[in-house]
This record gives structure tokens, C-alpha cells and sequence, in this order.
């Protein structure tokens, strides 16, 4: 073939070049100048593409703050957790390297990293963070924790007479008041294992035939039903949810009973993105205490540990993922066994 038609050749090919060739050095490099060296690698690209589960109304203040300050763009594609995990998945298999960095639930941010989606990074935040938000393989960190409280209906239930252990459940008073989300495996499994697991099962069929749990589908619904009385104490509602209700003035309050469960939400970087460093200034971004305060402020759980919490309970037990997911059979039948067909509306 004439040297010409190798140069036309080698053109093209570089023209269309897969973003998996950008440069990813920075995202091992841990210098002094790597602030410097990574606002104006991400800045060179200019923007990047974020897949998300993040709630909907409180993403803009960070992604707006994110902007102003770096001049990067976010450029955002949000759905539900398993719909960010399938478009993902369905993309790399396609071969069509487009998202660069990915944040959604701490499952599906575990499957992408055993599907070799996402590649390692060095967190300038390492020291700072909780224990277990830098996940062992570095692919990906958690930015928040979403906890599993108590709520009640102010109404229904006095502070008084609130449970102070999972035991204290048992109480006949607490007959028929009991409800629960109706996808929770990960909060029950926890539970059970800090009680022993032959113990911790056996609790969960007491307290099912002693008193009974109504069963909801969806966390806002069950929040909803603690505010309208219906069900007078949730074991299981988000924090910010109760909180957001409480400050607006509902008849609800929430509390905590050990073990405090917490699910993790987190960032990763695509193995092959095509703006692998304007990606890492946001996942670094995330990370730091200006971001983490906003998260607060937003009812969320930090997982910057120089950060204050809204919870006044610093000890957490996180759902480790890597165990959720090896384990997920057998504790969602347990849940449904124990808890699921025994329970009702």
C-alpha cells in the first residue's frame, strides 16, 4: 500500500480515536500540583457526562456550584438506579464509550465495578472520609449516606414511650402500629446479622406474630402514611425524608435504633471516558467539605467525616455491597419469608 494511503488511513483512524485513549494519568497521581494540573486538564475538555440516580430536585445546586466554580460543564442524564446500571451496561457492550462518570447506588456501583466498567482512583480525600466509603478497589467512593430511621406520628406516639432497642418492639402496645418498606433486604439482613443471625431471625418471626408489620412499596409512601396516621411507627424511612416532613411542619419525628443501617450512594469514573478529567474534578469535587456541607444542608448523611452530620449518631453500620450482592438470594427469600408474606397493607 503506497505511503500516502497509510497516512490517509492513520488520519481517519486518529479522527475517530475511542475516548478510552484520553489521557488517565492524574487520576493515579497524587503530587503536590495536582489541583493545578487536574482544573486545567478538566477545563481543556470542557465539559463532561454524568449518568445519575441523584433525587431530581437536588442535583442543579450541585452540579450549578460545580459549574460556576471550574467553568465545566455537567452534562446530566438522570433515571432510577437500574436504569442508569442497564444504559451503562448496554453501552459498554455496544461498544459506545459516552458517560464518564457514574453516580447512583452503592449495588449498582458495586456491578459496575465487576463488570470492569469503572477504573481505579486516587482520592485526595482518603484520610478524611468515614471508614468503608472508599470502597478496597478504589473504583469507586461514597459521597453520602442515605440512613434508615425510626419515624412516628407525633400524634399517635409520645417521644416517652418510643422503643429504645429492636426488643422493646415486642411491647404488645406496639401491636398493629408496626409498618415497614417492602424492599428493604439489605436493612433487614443487617439487622439480623447484628443480632446473631439465628437470633436476629428469629426476632423478626416474633415480632411478626406477637404484633405484626404492614408492609408498603416505596419509601415516600410510607413516609406519607407516618404523617397521615396510618402507620403510627416506620422502622424503616429514609432520614431526610422524615426530616424534610418534620421541618415543614407534619406530625412526624424520627429516632434511631442500633444498629443505624446505611446505604451508601457513591461516584466512579468510566474505564473508557471520554473526559476522564473534567470526571474526576466533579468526583473530587464531591468529595470535598464545600460539596459534603451541601449535602447537609440537604438533609444528607456525609461521608467526609470533617463534615458535620445531621445525625447526631456518628457510628453507622454500612450495607456492604460486595455482601449484598453475593448474598442478595438468600436474604431477599428470607425477607420475603419472614416478613413479606406475613405482613399486610
Amino acid at each position: 500500500m503506497p505511503y500516502s494511503s497509510w497516512v490517509l488511513i492513520l488520519a481517519a483512524l486518529a479522527t475517530a480515536l475511542p475516548a478510552f485513549a484520553q489521557d488517565t494519568s492524574l487520576l493515579r497521581y497524587g503530587g503536590p500540583d495536582r489541583s493545578r494540573r487536574l482544573i486545567a486538564a478538566a477545563q481543556k475538555e470542557g465539559s463532561f457526562a454524568l449518568y445519575t440516580s441523584f433525587a431530581e430536585k437536588d442535583l442543579p445546586p450541585l452540579t450549578d456550584l460545580f459549574e460556576k466554580k471550574y467553568g465545566v460543564k455537567v452534562k446530566v442524564w438522570r433515571a432510577g438506579s437500574e436504569k442508569v446500571l442497564q444504559r451503562t451496561l448496554a453501552e459498554a457492550a455496544a461498544k459506545r464509550h459516552e458517560v464518564d462518570a457514574i453516580h447512583s447506588s452503592a449495588l449498582e456501583m458495586e456491578t459496575l465495578h465487576r463488570e470492569k466498567i469503572l477504573q481505579a482512583v486516587a482520592s485526595p480525600y482518603s484520610t478524611e472520609l468515614i471508614a468503608g466509603a472508599l470502597r478496597p478497589h478504589r473504583e469507586w467512593v461514597a459521597t453520602y449516606l442515605s440512613v434508615w430511621v425510626q419515624a412516628y406520628n407525633t400524634q399517635l406516639v409520645k417521644k416517652e414511650t418510643l422503643p429504645n432497642t429492636f426488643q422493646d418492639l415486642l411491647d404488645p402496645k406496639w401491636k398493629g402500629k408496626l409498618g415497614i418498606e417492602a424492599n428493604v433486604p439489605e436493612w433487614y439482613s443487617t439487622v439480623v446479622l447484628s443480632m446473631g443471625e439465628e437470633k436476629g431471625i428469629q426476632f423478626f418471626r416474633d415480632l411478626m406474630a406477637r404484633n405484626g408489620i404492614s408492609v408498603r412499596t416505596g419509601h415516600s409512601l410510607l413516609n406519607n402514611m407516618v404523617v397521615a396516621g396510618e402507620v403510627p411507627l416506620a422502622l424503616t424511612v429514609y432520614n431526610f425524608m422524615a426530616e424534610t416532613a418534620r421541618r415543614k411542619g407534619a406530625a412526624i419525628d424520627w429516632f434511631v435504633l442500633e444498629p443505624a443501617v446505611a446505604r451508601m450512594s457513591g461516584i466512579g469514573i468510566a474505564r473508557r471516558a471520554p473526559h476522564p478529567n473534567a470526571a474526576l474534578l466533579f468526583y473530587v469535587f464531591m468529595l470535598s467539605t464545600e460539596a459534603q456541607e451541601l449535602l447537609v444542608a440537604m438533609e444528607y448523611v456525609p461521608t467526609n467525616a470533617t463534615v458535620r452530620s445531621p445525625l447526631a449518631v456518628r457510628r453507622f453500620t454500612l450495607v456492604d455491597p460486595a455482601v449484598a450482592l453475593d448474598q442478595s438470594d438468600k436474604w431477599t427469600k428470607s425477607f420475603e419469608e419472614v416478613i413479606l408474606k406475613r405482613g399486610g397493607p
